[in-house]
């Protein structure tokens, strides 16, 4: 799973391997370190929560977690639906803007550069 953050807004792009996990198991995560010492990372999560009716963004320390609705992760993950996008009120703070997408083949990468990502759907109007 990738991480971007830019202003308000956050992305994931999930690989084919980790939705197969994020199915299976409602919650995949990842952690990046950035020192030794205790406290110097951050895990961030993507969570299944069938009781929620829309996108979310728990931050605690060292944790942001993103929860979707139980019915639109199926539909996504086992759809050609590209991703599920979302606008969270922060009120005074803004909008924080989510978005959470299959992980495309970059077209102008190597194969083992694009390992376990989702075919292309532009690679076949590129290829005429």
């Amino acid at each position: 799973m990738k991480l971007r953050i830019q202003g308000n807004s956050l992305r994931l792009r999930i690989s084919r391997s980790d939705l197969t996990r994020f199915l299976e198991t409602g919650l995949f995560e990842e952690t990046v370190y950035f020192g030794r010492e205790a406290g110097a990372e951050l895990t961030y999560a993507l969570a299944r929560d069938n009781s929620r009716q829309a996108v979310d963004v728990e931050s605690l320390p060292h944790r942001i977690e993103v929860t979707i609705p139980g019915e639109a992760a199926q539909n996504w993950a086992t759809t050609d639906q590209v991703g599920i996008s979302a606008d969270i009120d922060l009120g005074n703070r803004g909008t924080l803007s989510v978005l959470i997408e299959k992980d495309f083949a970059c077209l102008d990468r190597s194969v083992e550069d694009n390992a376990d990502t989702f075919p292309n759907p532009l690679a076949a109007m590129l290829a005429k």
